[in-house]
């Protein structure tokens, strides 16, 4: 199955649109664990665990890892996860941007030594810095679009002069990746929840692509707002282009007691229920 097939399979049996994020920092883990790196791989597992039916993907982001000298536990995490929910995607969150052999290199630690299904890139250095997670058949690929910190606006929100029309850089990203970048269909598009508005333009831009959302929950972004903005039906009910709106420290810390999973599951479950909702 390619990673778009997983992600629709899984959104239909676990009806959801929600990704749960793992970016694990010893300090806010739970009492049993506070303050230990080596105890990522648990803690994460444990959240896998009690929400591996409630989500549409699973995405670590590599940094939170590399940062206690974890790769190791994050390998021994994604196989857990295709141990114990093999239809749920992984995204890799890597966000790299590099080209030629050095994109290469980065795309063999994505998809062989990581085994995700998906990875985030920059696409800022062009095509070049794309190209290589392409050759990977079935694996995708979501391209920073309008990201949802404040400081987007220094590049993303500037208007090109250069290119027929004069689109914003996000749009015009938009639409590379909807089109002439999306040579096997592998493409998606990350844009922030915190700008439901370009959510919407860029979904004009790319009815088709799969959007990744993230800064719903700690980052203050609007659920409702986030799915009315880019989820559209085909005639079906089926999603015409999925929509992954990610969560993160909402879910990972719900609790900082011996019930951190429980809970995580109880907000995971709340935030799944009130997306599908705002479908209607």
């Amino acid at each position: 199955m390619t990673f778009l097939d997983m992600l629709r399979a899984a959104e239909r049996q676990n009806g959801s649109m929600l990704c749960v994020g793992l970016d694990p920092e010893p300090t806010k883990f739970p009492t049993r664990y506070k303050g230990d790196s080596n105890k990522i791989y648990d803690f994460c597992a444990a959240i896998v665990d009690a929400t591996a039916d409630l989500v549409s993907c699973f995405k670590p982001q590599i940094a939170y890892f590399a940062a206690h000298r974890a790769e190791g536990q994050l390998e021994r995490l994604m196989e857990h996860m295709r141990r114990v929910a093999p239809q749920v995607p992984i995204i890799l969150d890597a966000k790299r941007g590099d080209i030629g052999s050095t994109a290469e290199q980065y795309a063999i630690e994505a998809f062989e030594r990581y085994g995700a299904d998906a990875v985030t890139l920059s696409p800022f250095m062009g095509w070049d810095s794309v190209a290589p997670y392409l050759k990977y058949q079935g694996k995708g690929a979501f391209l920073l679009c309008r990201t949802s910190n404040p400081g987007g606006d220094d590049l993303q929100n500037q208007r090109l002069a250069s290119v027929e029309g004069q689109p914003l850089m996000y749009e015009h990203i938009a639409q590379l990746a909807q089109g002439p970048w999306n040579l096997n269909g592998q493409l998606g598009l990350v844009v922030g929840a915190t700008y439901p508005a370009e959510i919407e333009r860029v979904r004009a831009l790319a009815p088709t692509l799969p959007l990744l959302i993230p800064g719903v929950g700690a980052q203050g972004g609007d659920a409702v707002a986030t799915v009315k903005a880019g989820w559209r039906a085909n005639p079906d009910g089926t999603s015409a282009g999925s929509v992954i709106v990610s969560s993160s420290r909402a879910v990972l810390y719900a609790s900082g007691g011996d019930d951190f999973a429980q809970a995580a599951r109880t907000v995971a479950m709340q935030t799944r229920d009130t997306l599908e909702a705002a479908k209607a």
